[in-house]
């Protein structure tokens, strides 16, 4: 028997392994594509916030003037006396201290009209979010479109309304019109869905806890990102509240901020009144401070509350 023996392959012979990884290939000119955009975002983002700044700006510039400075200097920077703490003490005593009284109602409008609406507003949207009924898709209807009504709309039926109930020249007139929030609602509607889970709910009801218990012990915790939102939502809104207490209120003595301001700035407008310019100037400044506190205090809490329930 013989043995027949193939010869032994030449090094020539022996199969090459190709690579089959991907090969990525930067374009040419790619990055500086994307360094222009970068640089004209950076440029829009600029002029934004100039755009935003510059009345802010302005306005403290200004309160820091004395009267006749108003008119002789320039309004985009600071005179040669720094009159800002003088032009506060005018404001604030100005007409038996008129601004703190408009300080006061404005305090109360928000902390009973804003406050009582986040907390109205909470409960309705948890309890539309974790609940089903009959008649929720038309509950739902409605909430989206008192949400794109106009609250300037609904201001004349409103006084005809209050009038006749007699609550005009009243601060219920500014604080039950307040207590309705549609859109905060609809806010925390849609908050709850993603951010209580169904499962804890169902493990307190097991272990015998009641709605009301559950919402407020466990719910109303988790629920915090989306109460501060519309917190804040509801206090500018009630801060900056004007056309409402126009009309609902006669007196002077039930003025909010904004109200009281538009007053002084009528006041300044007639012959030989341009004496109080620089206080309605600084009484804007003071207005402006507690809003911008409230943001810069609740910044985080608006900010998770703006993305919660974004992705889940």
């Amino acid at each position: 028997m013989s043995l027949q023996l193939s010869p032994p392959k030449t090094p020539t012979e022996t199969p090459m392994k190709t690579s089959t990884a991907p090969r990525f290939s930067r374009k040419p000119g790619k990055g500086m594509t994307h360094k222009r955009k970068s640089i004209l975002l950076t440029i829009v983002m600029g002029f934004m916030a100039v755009y935003a700044l510059l009345p802010l700006f302005w306005l403290f510039v200004n309160s820091t003037k004395t009267q006749p400075e108003l008119f002789s200097s320039f309004g985009l920077w600071f005179s040669g006396d720094f009159a800002l703490w003088d032009n506060i003490g005018q404001t604030l005593t100005y007409n038996d201290g008129e601004f703190l009284r408009w300080l006061a109602n404005t305090v109360l409008y928000v902390v009973v009209g804003a406050g009582g609406a986040t907390f109205l507003a909470t409960l309705a949207g948890y309890g539309l979010a974790k609940f089903d009924f009959p008649g929720k898709r038309a509950v739902f209807a409605v909430v989206l479109g008192a949400v794109a009504i106009p609250g300037t709309a609904l201001a004349v039926p409103t006084f005809l309304m209050f009038s006749e109930l007699g609550l005009t020249n009243t601060p219920w007139s500014v604080i039950i019109p307040s207590l309705i929030s549609p859109f905060g609602l609809y806010l925390v509607w849609i908050y709850a869905v993603e951010a209580v889970p169904t499962e804890v709910l169902e493990a307190a009801r097991m272990d015998g806890a009641g709605e009301f218990r559950t919402f407020f012990t466990i719910s109303l915790r988790m629920l915090a990102p989306g109460f501060v939102t519309v917190l804040l939502f509801t206090v500018v809104a009630t801060w900056n509240n004007y056309f409402l207490p126009l009309i609902m209120l006669s007196e002077s003595t039930w003025y909010p901020l904004t109200v009281g301001l538009n007053n002084w700035n009528a006041q300044a407008t007639t012959a030989g009144g341009d004496a109080i310019y620089n206080l309605v100037i600084t009484g804007s400044l003071l207005t402006i401070v507690p809003i911008i506190i409230a943001f810069l205090f609740l910044q985080r809490y608006w900010q998770s509350g703006l993305t919660a329930g974004s992705v889940k």
